[in-house]
């Protein structure tokens, strides 16, 4: 049986010449005029000796060996290197897979070297040309060549080096080169892209419009814009294709921009935009809900505090107030969605709550298991732990509904740094951050879901399950807190939530327990705030608990009577939201009436910028209404005996 041979070069005299050659010689031949054809007939034909050309347009030789080399069927393929370059080039053709190599020079000479290789092929040894270039004698060095050569050479290491990704195509779409941030983008290493179809790297719904770029760049430029980018490797690209003519062929070279972490930057920015603005009609509603929420909480306790546990009205009236909770812990989720501010800031260690909050939570979930992963020596973090507990619960919850057959939730910690790059449009600053990664093995959630989940009332919970505020108040809640949030998810492939909060060069303040009971005092207290239920039932509320009370229903009747009572009143409980003066201005102008006057803040907004300015400028202390009795009781004494004993020493 004839030995097959397929031999590979873009000069049609050389492969008229070799192929007559080795037919006299009794070999059965086949010849192809680029690599591209090459690769082709061996799809079907499996020669036991291949001839390639080192140059050839598209593929050279030397990809072409090494495709061939990573076939499996040609892994002990004969691969005889034919060389015009022999002379000016020190070829180790054996790094790309070659076995013997033959200059290209006078046709009887190289004749001679051609049989003789597929004759010692047979009877010598492996290795017997290894490092041998045949053919060599009577030829000289042509610097014309070299000098094309090293241009070569050069353009090649610029595209190479190039911080986009470059590809060459043929007009049929095919892969002649790519540079290494091509393969690198793509994910695959350039052997394997080369000689593969362009289109076919691409998913089905982007491949249509591929095709007709490719097919209309055969003619004039033509461009995948970045604003409807072409998914390949998990990645966005926006793509150019420019026509190039080479001698008589055509060829299309491809430039390939990754603009993934440009597109998810903007979507998160319109993500922010979108969510202020519903965010400011949250917060406005949320305050007047709030100061009737106070109205039926105020007016509940009075009646509980006057009641005994054996009236039969008694249960009546705690269920009112647990009502009143409710209401209030969903005002705090609309608040922590309208980033209506932090009310209990402290550097706190994120592991210590994290731990925490996973603990009381993997009690009621004994079907997930919690895996900790938390760095030693964290960076503390200035949080309002409530708030920061709520979004860790939030979405735990999450998790565990994304695993309704159980699974494994993994919690990590980790110092970070983001430089400005990372940061420029997501209006937060460069520097020092905690990152946390809550990682769960559910279901995942598709594109279209991931994009609407920290809207206010999206959920995907079937009707009267949820109130679709959970991921939105974690959403407002991180961004108060100067921090990103950030969600990763795939279809059947679990979820990712990554959190980003400035680190703080404070040292972490333990947590206090509160007390339990209601707390009580005799001074003196000018209560102001323009809601008349409010004043009322809070001004009862102070005088159960042994308190003198003094009310103003706005901010300049406050300063009238303050300037009246100076010397006896001990504490300014002031609304912080108030026609006319507002709760700053009144704060500003009681300063200067007395500079040493003791003011709680109070509103039904939590501690937004405003507040926080006004807490800056020196007031005591805020409470956020709702509130019950224990809580402004203490917040009452936390002022006033830390007055006491500043007088006392």
């Amino acid at each position: 049986m004839k030995k097959k041979i397929l031999v590979v070069d873009n000069h049609p005299v050389i492969l008229k010449f070799v192929a007559g050659l080795l037919e006299k010689e009794g070999y059965s031949v086949f010849t192809a005029k680029d690599g591209l054809s090459a690769l082709d007939i061996l799809k079907t034909y499996e020669p036991e000796i291949i001839f390639v050309d080192i140059i050839m347009p598209g593929i050279n030789g030397d990809k072409l060996c090494r495709i061939i080399r990573n076939i499996p069927r040609f892994k002990n393929v004969f691969i005889v290197v034919l060389s015009a370059i022999a002379a000016e080039e020190e070829l180790n053709y054996s790094d790309f897979g070659a076995n013997a190599c033959i200059a290209k020079g006078p046709l009887e000479s190289m004749a001679r070297n051609i049989i003789e290789v597929v004759k010692k092929r047979e009877t010598a040894p492996n290795g017997f040309f290894q490092g041998k270039v045949l053919g060599l004698e009577g030829l000289y060095r042509r610097a014309i060549t070299r000098e094309l050569l090293s241009s070569q050479k050069h353009l090649q290491e610029v595209l190479r080096n190039i911080s986009e990704g470059i590809l060459e195509i043929t007009p049929q779409g095919k892969i002649v080169f790519a540079n290494t941030v091509a393969s690198s983008l793509i994910g695959k290493p350039e052997e394997e892209l080369l000689a593969t179809d362009f289109i076919e790297l691409f998913a089905r719904e982007d491949a249509g419009r591929l095709r007709r770029a490719v097919k209309a760049s055969g003619f004039t430029p033509r461009t995948i814009p970045e604003d409807s980018p072409a998914a390949l490797n998990g990645k966005l690209f926006s793509i150019k294709f420019l026509p190039i003519r080479k001698e008589k062929e055509k060829a299309i070279i491809v430039i390939l921009n990754d603009v993934s972490r440009r597109k998810r930057i903007e979507e998160q920015l319109r993500q922010a935009q979108k969510m202020e603005a519903i965010g400011t009609l949250a917060g406005g509603i949320t305050h007047d809900f709030n100061n009737l929420l106070m109205g039926i909480q105020g007016h509940a306790s009075l009646i509980a505090m006057r009641m005994t546990r054996e009236d039969p009205n008694y249960q009546h009236l705690k269920g009112i107030e647990e009502m009143v909770q409710r209401g209030s812990e969903l005002t705090r989720q609309l608040l922590g969605f309208a980033r209506a501010g932090r009310y209990d800031v402290r550097p706190s260690d994120l592991n210590e709550i994290m731990s925490k909050s996973a603990r009381m939570f993997g009690r009621t979930k004994k079907e997930i298991v919690i895996r900790e992963r938390y760095e030693k020596n964290l960076w503390p973090v200035e949080v309002d732990r409530g708030q920061i507990e709520q979004v860790l619960l939030n979405l735990y919850v999450n998790a565990w509904q994304a695993m309704p057959g159980g699974g494994e939730l993994y919690l990590q910690t980790q110092n970070v740094t983001l430089d400005q790059a990372y940061v420029r449009a997501l209006k937060v600053k460069p520097g020092k951050y905690v990152k946390v990664s809550i990682t769960d093995t559910g279901i995942g959630m598709d594109k279209q879901t991931q994009k609407r989940i920290f809207e206010p009332f999206f959920t995907t919970k079937e009707m009267g399950r949820g109130t679709g505020l959970g991921l939105a108040s974690v959403y407002g809640i991180i961004k108060n807190h100067g921090g990103l949030i950030d969600v990763l998810s795939e279809k059947g492939r679990g979820t990712t939530f990554t959190i980003h909060l400035p680190a703080s060069q404070k040292d972490t303040v333990k947590e206090k327990e509160p007390s339990a009971q209601v707390l009580r005092g005799n001074e003196t207290i000018l209560l102001v705030d323009d809601e008349e239920v409010v004043l009322d039932v809070c001004s009862d509320i102070l005088r159960s608990m042994g308190y003198h009370v003094l009310t103003a229903r706005s901010g300049a009747e406050a300063l009238r009577i303050y300037e009246k009572n100076r010397d006896k009143t001990d504490l300014v409980i002031l609304d912080m939201i108030m026609p006319g003066a507002s709760g700053g201005e009144t704060y500003d102008r009681l300063k200067r009436i007395n500079p040493k006057v003791k003011v709680l803040l109070a509103s039904g907004y939590s501690m937004n910028g405003q507040a926080k300015e006004i807490m800056a400028r020196g007031c005591d202390g805020f409470i956020q209404k709702p509130f019950t009795p224990k809580e402004i009781s203490r917040r009452i004494r936390e002022i006033l005996d830390v007055k006491q004993s500043l007088i006392t020493h």
